[in-house]
């Protein structure tokens, strides 16, 4: 189900956000985004908190520059990890307009049930057993 309506400047196809959300779904992808808005750092500065290879925090920079919640900028013999503040905004943006849709209907189920006649009945009233007799 596509919910999501952007604006023409943030406009994202439905292979952007996944990318968006499948960088974002790891816990060393989010932090090493996390570093990398406090401060530009190599990969190689970024590989030293971590308690793995190079190349798989290369991977890990690799998947979030794919979705572009990244960009690298080669200074000499290293590459700078800058993060990407418009795509951020632009998955922040995402993330309320689907909070918006989930509390538009939690409002409307509310309406619906506030509605005279409208309540649901309880099973643990007489006459509103619902379960089914299986002793007979």
């Amino acid at each position: 189900m596509v919910v999501y309506k952007p604006s023409s400047r943030d406009r994202l196809e439905e292979a952007d956000i996944d990318r968006i959300f499948q960088a974002l779904a790891d816990a060393t992808r989010r932090d090493i985004l996390r570093q990398s808005m406090l401060r530009e750092q190599s990969v190689s500065e970024l590989a030293r908190n971590y308690s793995m290879s190079f190349a798989a925090v290369q991977k890990h920079v690799a998947v979030l520059e794919r979705a572009l919640l990244v960009t690298k900028e080669r200074r000499g013999r290293e590459q700078i990890v800058h993060s990407n503040p418009a795509a951020l905004r632009r998955a922040a943006r995402l993330l309320d307009a689907y909070e918006a849709l989930w509390r538009d209907r939690i409002d409307r189920l509310g309406d619906l049930l506030s509605e005279p006649g409208t309540e649901a009945p309880r099973p643990d009233t007489p006459g509103n057993d619902t379960r089914k007799d299986t002793q007979q």
